[in-house]
């Protein structure tokens, strides 16, 4: 009796192998954190479509597909939170849909929710992809996140010589690419002659910039100075972060600079014995030289900038302070769910006289267009974060009285991100930066540090 050997069909896999899939995975992942500060690289497609836009669509499709193709449905427990969280804020945005009332309010929505979508999407899929990755990977995430701002530092001094000998560096490089007309912010002039320039690099506005920049300063920083004395790292940190510094003053940003006041009183205290070493006071003080030398060659240029972005008089406060007026009308029309996703321009142009003027606070945008659920809702999911932030501390604590190494980089991150997150909630009280791309990233690294930080004990 013979026997015929039967052929099986292969199993059906992926369009691409593991491997180079992974590799797919993980350089969109990076590439998509490298551009998300690069606000300038849009263009006008269904709203604006920045290039971080669309790299995080092309991304999702091949999560999903890479998912799908492999059936696996794990996400771990902290990305399923941040499902939750996803699918909160997708219900209190639907069912505000129900207060819209013109086919204009509805456009806006519709613009946001897209925005929504693939900023929380990315938010969510990034928490699941950096729980399966090895450490390594998450540290060259928070790399690529703060070198894409630096990065954007880079262009703006660029950008500011250029504009200094009265060449447009956006025209060169941005226009051509994107069809749109972009350059420095002018602030002004000096006796009338002399243009004050406040560098916005790619963000499009210093303000942007200036609260972005705080970002990587207050992470780096208790890092750098917790790194061993003679790291390869520890020379270029300190470059890094006093270049940024000097940008940073460059923006001539009052909500970035009471932002950072604010993260370095949360550093004060942990590392208050740092303070007094070279590792830190040598780049402050040359970042002080920097600045002394350039105030000195043109000091009355100078003075009269600082007189004027220190200006307390009334005409100088109240447009940021003006916004607040708001609030009352909304609790009293639309309390709970306030007027709709994206849509304070809207219902308010007949006060401020602009189809596209944002309301300058971003807790001004979370009660208007969301009421008290939205403004209940966030604060939630910054909690989240903080508590997230502070397991890692306790991590980072545990590892340390253990004798373990990597508590030198669990506690300086999770202590740097927390005043971070304190310095952007700060920021945020003029401004609404925390609507931007760049604080889903953030928040992505910070509520995955915790898990990251645990890895060595269970390894």
């Amino acid at each position: 009796m013979t026997t015929h050997a039967v052929s099986l069909p292969a199993r059906r896999t992926s369009v691409f192998d593991g491997a180079v899939e992974h590799r797919l995975l993980d350089g969109l992942f990076l590439l998509t954190i490298l551009t998300v500060t690069l606000h300038k690289l849009q263009w006008s497609l269904a709203g604006s479509l920045t290039l971080s836009d669309v790299l995080t669509s092309v991304y999702l499709v091949v999560f999903a597909w890479d998912r799908i193709g492999r059936r696996d449905g794990r996400f771990g427990r902290t990305a399923w939170i941040a499902f939750a969280f996803f699918l909160a804020f997708a219900l209190l945005y639907l069912v505000g849909f129900y207060n819209l009332d013109t086919s204009e309010a509805f456009a806006q929505w519709g613009k946001g929710m897209v925005k929504f979508v693939l900023h929380f999407g990315f938010l969510v899929t990034g928490v699941a992809l950096l729980c399966r990755r090895p450490t390594r990977f998450y540290w060259l995430a928070l790399a690529a996140f703060c070198g894409g701002i630096a990065l954007d530092a880079a262009y703006g001094v660029v950008q500011l010589v250029l504009a200094e000998a009265g060449a447009n560096l956006d025209q060169i490089l941005i226009q051509p690419i994107t069809s749109r007309q972009t350059g420095i912010n002018v602030f002004g002039a000096v006796g009338g002659t002399q243009e004050v320039f406040r560098v916005n690099a790619l963000t499009g506005d210093p303000n942007h910039l200036g609260i972005e920049l705080v970002i990587p300063l207050l992470i780096l920083t208790p890092m750098y100075l917790r790194l061993e004395r003679g790291h390869r790292l520890k020379t270029p940190l300190a470059v890094l972060l006093a270049f940024l510094l000097v940008v940073e003053l460059a923006t001539l940003s009052r909500s970035a600079l009471l932002g950072l006041a604010c993260g370095a009183l949360v550093l004060v205290l942990p590392y208050r014995r740092h303070l007094r070493s070279a590792a830190f006071l040598v780049p402050l003080a040359a970042v002080g030289a920097v600045v002394a030398a350039v105030v000195a060659v043109r000091f009355h240029f100078f003075e009269t900038v600082l007189r004027a972005r220190t200006n307390t008089s009334h005409a100088a406060a109240s447009p940021h302070f003006a916004v607040y007026s708001f609030i009352p009308d909304i609790l009293h029309t639309h309390p709970l769910l306030g007027l709709g996703l994206n849509n304070f321009a809207v219902y308010y142009e007949f006060v401020t006289g602009r189809p596209d003027f944002g309301p300058h606070s971003f807790y001004v945008a979370t009660i208007v267009e969301t009421g008290l659920v939205g403004l209940a809702l966030l604060s939630v999911f910054v909690g989240w974060m903080f508590v997230q932030l502070g397991a890692a501390r306790r991590i980072g604590r545990a590892l340390s009285a253990a004798g373990d190494p990597f508590a030198a980089r669990i506690r300086p991150a999770a202590w740097g991100m927390t005043a971070a997150l304190v310095a952007t909630l700060v920021s945020n009280v003029f401004y609404l930066t925390m609507t931007f791309y760049y604080f889903y990233v953030f928040a992505t690294l910070a509520v995955t540090l915790p898990v990251i930080a645990a890895r060595p004990r269970r390894e």
